[in-house]
């Protein structure tokens, strides 16, 4: 079938893009020496996670333990639940394990964590594999390079708890201007986690995993000494705000949202479609670029990007299109039910929305793949 055919609003997924991204993401890896393992959490999707993963059984990354149990069962064994760890969901770890043959590691970062996990595991006769979680540019939690703080943690992770590496997220990539302070911020990104890694290593304790990873810094990285693993996940599919940071074209984002227009107002120059901000979400990141595409960038059924035009604001229901420079818009060019593809400013909640991805090759739909949200199992 048609895509044009289908009810909207509808998350489209362009196949094409989507392997080319894949693709691009592997090579990456190839030339800096290390794993990839993917993050999972934008697309949540088993048929996306197999095109990633080297194996079947991983690895990958997810970020929650409803996505950790949801790839489990369908064959992921390697698998890092890249969110710091609140003791209550131990159990759920654990059991994610036990029934699944899994290996789902955690993260921590205080020494109060550290003797939490290391008590549930004594009490239980549990074995449970964490990752210290390292803050390599201020953008959110972890732990700072150098902070004597690393290897008590280390330390406090006994009885059943073990360490099974370091893991950070340059966040901060996310933040710069030019293709210099990206370079800047990969190698830093780099260097800060292998540090760490030396550095417990040179106290005595075993680092296996030395994980390293944004979509930014992955596809901007020169050398990666140290570092075993990248963890990237918007980049699958990529989104407005990574082309806003310059990591991908526009030409390279694979999803968008298929909506109908619905109605006009010819003397304010709307157009008025079915993709209000539940669809697209109220993620507006693009703001703060220097372009601001509003709630999204406009595209024909077909997906050719109609520059001219924005999501310039929306309701629950309601997508509000206009011209960029406010002038009018030539409403034969938009009749009732006429179909149009918006790009997301931020991929993973607007596909947060909706429970299936429609692949399309052009106009073409070819399949439909599932997709899980929300957190409990």
């Amino acid at each position: 079938m048609q895509i044009t055919e289908l009810d909207t609003p509808a998350l489209i997924l362009d196949r094409k893009k989507l392997l080319a991204n894949i693709e691009r993401a592997k090579a990456c890896c190839r030339k800096l020496g290390v794993t990839w393992r993917p993050h999972l959490k934008t697309h949540k999707c088993i048929e996306i996670a197999r095109l990633q993963m080297e194996t079947p059984e991983g690895p990958a990354t997810v970020s929650t333990l409803k996505e950790a149990e949801y790839f489990a069962r369908n064959g992921v064994k390697d698998l890092i639940y890249a969110v710091g760890i609140a003791p209550h969901k131990l159990g759920r770890v654990e059991e994610i394990n036990r029934l699944y043959g899994a290996d789902l590691k955690i993260i921590l970062d205080s020494v109060e964590a550290a003797e939490a996990v290391s008590r549930w595991a004594r009490e239980h006769g549990a074995r449970i594999r964490a990752l210290i979680e390292i803050d390599c540019d201020g953008h959110r939690s972890g732990l700072v390079p150098g902070d004597p703080e690393i290897l008590r943690v280390a330390a406090a992770l006994r009885d059943g708890a073990e360490l099974a590496g370091v893991l950070t997220h340059a966040g901060g990539s996310y933040n710069v201007k030019t293709a210099e302070e990206l370079g800047r911020a990969a190698a830093h990104e780099a260097e800060a986690i292998a540090g760490v890694a030396e550095d417990l290593r040179a106290h005595g304790f075993k680092v296996g995993i030395v994980s390293a990873g944004s979509t930014p810094t992955l596809c901007a990285a020169e050398a990666a000494p140290g570092v075993t693993e990248y963890r990237s996940g918007v980049g699958t599919i990529f989104d407005l705000f990574m082309h806003g940071v310059g990591v991908c074209e526009i030409g390279d984002i694979a999803e968008s949202v298929l909506v109908s227009v619905i109605g006009r107002q010819e003397r304010k120059g709307w157009v008025i479609t079915d993709g209000g901000w539940l669809a697209m979400s109220r993620d507006r990141g693009t703001a703060s670029q220097s372009v601001d595409w509003g709630y999204g960038a406009v595209c024909d059924a077909e997906g050719n990007l109609l520059p001219d035009l924005w999501v310039v604001t929306a309701n629950q229901e309601h997508g509000i299109i206009a011209r960029r420079d406010g002038g009018p818009i030539d409403q034969r060019d938009f009749p009732l039910d006429r179909k149009l593809r918006i790009l997301p400013n931020h991929a993973c909640p607007t596909a947060a929305a909706f429970d299936r991805f429609h692949v399309a090759d052009g106009t073409e739909q070819v399949a439909v793949w599932r997709r899980i949200n929300n957190w409990e199992w």
